[in-house]
């Protein structure tokens, strides 16, 4: 058998002579959108020492804008500096760090960190760019972060037997909308997921984001946050709460006591049943004295997924999982659900690794503290340009396709009459998207 070479010619010639083109168009308008917010005025606090010629706030508003778009190093600023035309003048990569020094040396750097973040989401909510829920519900939860090197401060062996760290992160749940990231913790890597201060420590921060709102606050987490300690902080708060729990022998018993008359179909988001699932009470078999008055706890029961290996705990082919919670719903099937719907919060941690958090590049822990505030304040203005800014399948996107649709464009500048002016590409199918979310960016009734 002879098989015919073919050759592709090129069709097109490469010249460098091109004027006013530039890339990441789109991040100019997570750019606008901090400094009309008044995130990028709320992170200029007062520094001892000379004027200098790049702000630190600025610049920590670049680094934010620079996780957003994609970046995971100090270095990957060079994508705002080398567009002057576009992007004005962005310090350099020492300068950066010496940002993050001061922010880290500081000892009230993190909280002021924490309080502009806090400041500009007030005004984001008041643009009406708050969740329309009845019910502000925020999930806690712990990841690992790796790392390659024991030269990283507070590094060190987890509990799945890597090397790295175990930060705390707390989000707000936007239901199908990209969650809103509200706190984070950095902890070394052989911190407990269920230390209790540290979640203590960690509601607390996120309770310190919300604007002033009377709605009711629920906290979710796992079992890894079923504690008395942070149900009973919860209480003397205000806040609600459902918890996972570990199931035991005892709660074991208690579950296989069950009549089958006693179990509810477990029901889907849009109300349909959920097949193979059923939830059921489990309180007053089971000692909860030492909880919170009122607290309740119920128990799913789900066939197991096919090739699953099933643990001690399970039994007759089902898999259970236990939740505590001091709602007074009477509908079992929507608790559940609710507390189901926790699992969103790993999308979350997700797409916050896309954005940053899959690699803390400094030696110290207090700047790769610095650092995640970073992320969350990336986050923060991709959640924020979703909710105000995009509708339709943008306003749900992942960042991966949010930066190949609208952040990573390509663009012409150009001036007249004494106007600049971006030109997006009249071919590109998601010009007009952008185009109209830098209109309503500018219609915003905020101040720069």
């Amino acid at each position: 058998m002879r098989v015919q070479a073919t050759n592709c010619a090129s069709s097109f010639e490469v010249t460098t002579d091109g004027v006013g083109v530039v890339g990441h168009a789109g991040a100019a308008l997570l750019r606008e959108l901090a400094d009309r917010l008044g995130l990028t005025t709320a992170l200029d606090w007062r520094q001892v020492g000379r004027r200098r010629r790049h702000p630190d706030a600025a610049v920590l508003r670049d680094l934010a804008v620079m996780l957003a778009d994609g970046g995971d190093c100090l270095s990957d600023l060079a994508v705002l500096r080398d567009q002057p035309a576009l992007f004005g003048p962005v310090a350099s990569t020492p300068t950066a760090w010496r940002v993050i020094e001061r922010a880290g040396q500081d000892p009230d750097g993190l909280a002021r960190l924490r309080a502009a973040r806090a400041h500009a989401r007030a005004r984001a909510w008041a643009a009406d760019g708050d969740p329309d829920v009845e019910l502000l519900i925020i999930d806690a939860d712990a990841t690992l972060v790796l790392a390659q090197t024991d030269a990283k401060e507070g590094a060190a062996g987890t509990y799945k037997h890597t090397f790295g760290f175990a930060p705390l992160l707390a989000y707000l749940d936007r239901g199908q909308a990209p969650g809103e990231p509200l706190a984070g913790l950095l902890r070394p890597g052989n911190a407990s997921p269920g230390a209790a201060g540290d979640l203590m420590e960690l509601v607390d921060l996120a309770l310190a984001q919300l604007p002033a709102d009377e709605r009711p606050v629920l906290v979710r987490s796992d079992s890894a946050g079923g504690s008395t300690r942070l149900a009973w902080h919860l209480r003397e708060r205000g806040i609600g709460f459902t918890l996972g729990m570990q199931i035991d022998a005892h709660v074991r018993e208690a579950i296989l006591a069950q009549p089958e008359p006693a179990w509810t179909p477990a029901v889907e988001p849009d109300g349909q049943l959920r097949p193979g699932a059923e939830v059921c009470e489990l309180t007053g078999w089971i000692d909860l004295h030492t909880w919170p008055p009122g607290t309740r706890l119920l128990c799913r029961r789900e066939d197991a997924h096919p090739g699953a290996q099933l643990r001690f705990t399970d039994h007759d082919g089902h898999r259970f999982q236990v939740f505590l919670t001091d709602q007074a719903d009477p509908d079992l099937a929507r608790l559940e659900l609710r507390h189901r719907q926790r699992a969103r919060v790993e999308d979350r941690i997700r797409a916050a690794k896309a954005t940053g958090l899959a690699n803390l590049p400094f030696d110290l822990l207090r700047r790769n503290a610095v650092w995640l505030e970073l992320v969350l304040a990336a986050q923060d203005l991709t959640c924020w340009t979703q909710a105000l800014l995009l509708n339709g399948a943008l306003a749900v996107a992942e960042p991966k396709t949010l930066r190949y649709r609208l952040l990573h464009v390509a663009a012409r500048i150009v001036r007249h009459a004494r106007r600049l002016i971006l030109r997006l590409q009249a071919s590109w199918p998601w010009a007009v998207e952008l185009a109209c979310a830098f209109a309503r960016l500018r219609a915003l009734p905020l101040r720069c």
